[in-house]
């Protein structure tokens, strides 16, 4: 039995539905997954509609994994089991999608100014979902043919540090704890294995972060048997999953299922959510 918990769709930028994702969970076998879109709820919704119809006993977590910065370092925060209604995530949420679109507007701007013509609606249109990101805007531009691949994109234009970058809304990793926290959630630090200094690591936990995610499709053995040394030290729970993009992306060897969680650890995660509520 396997529980994929990072799982996305077109709601923020996946390639796949709602409903297509759960349809694909239920061919590969899953047990369970979490939809984690980037900073919005909006593919939950659908998601649990087309599990209800047709798959009655695929577990679909309600989840979210929210863009967070440290120290200059990217780190996402994943959260699990969240009250959906809750108005303090909803009003943040809010405004992240906010800053985003005013960030690539202000990214448009500056690739106007260097000759590669991209339009927001273009961007829009590509988004599909409530959240607009640095891939649509990479997608945009290959789509002119002004790059080759969403890769040379960010490494010659949107990436940290190109002529085209606009520092992202900083969002701290203990605000996102603490929202999940209120909002009835599990945080979880998603991919530590990718995070560059690694020190930030014990900075989240010490920030209140529930659990790690231990599995995922980038760590390797030796990180694995690490991650799970420090959540039994600090008494966190494990967490895994696949980061499922969707087949085709830069992404592609996250397939749905390839990370996730087992049973037992997944009976853990349920009795620390219990115990929380």
């Amino acid at each position: 039995m396997l529980y994929d918990l990072h799982v996305h769709t077109t709601a923020s930028d996946g390639i796949y539905s709602p409903s297509e994702v759960i349809e694909q969970a239920k061919e590969i076998g899953l047990s369970g997954l979490a939809i984690t879109d980037h900073d919005t709820f909006g593919g939950l919704q659908e998601a649990r509609d087309y599990a209800d119809k047709y798959t009655k006993d695929l577990l679909v977590i309600p989840g979210i994994e929210m863009n967070t910065e440290l120290d200059e370092s990217e780190i996402h925060i994943l959260g699990y089991f969240i009250n959906v209604n809750n108005s303090d995530i909803l009003s943040r949420l809010e405004e992240i999608k906010q800053a985003r679109i005013e960030r690539a507007l202000n990214m448009i701007r500056r690739l106007h100014t260097m000759g590669m013509i991209i339009s927001f609606e273009q961007v829009r249109k590509l988004a599909q979902g409530d959240l607009i990101a640095r891939p649509h805007i990479a997608q945009a531009l290959q789509d002119k043919g002004y790059v080759f691949s969403i890769k040379e994109a960010f490494e010659k234009f949107i990436g940290r540090g190109k002529p085209a970058y606009v520092p992202r809304y900083k969002f701290l990793p203990g605000e996102a704890i603490e929202l999940i926290r209120n909002a009835g959630g599990i945080s979880s630090l998603a991919h530590p294995g990718l995070i560059s200094n690694q020190n930030l690591i014990l900075e989240v936990i010490k920030m209140g972060v529930d659990g790690l995610e231990v599995y995922y499709p980038e760590h390797n053995n030796f990180q694995e048997n690490e991650y799970i040394n420090l959540s039994r030290k600090f008494n966190k729970v494990i967490t895994g999953g696949s980061d499922f993009h969707g087949t085709g992306t830069e992404e592609s060897h996250k397939k749905l299922g390839r990370s996730g969680i087992n049973k037992t650890l997944m009976a853990e995660l349920i009795h620390y959510y219990s115990m929380r509520s």
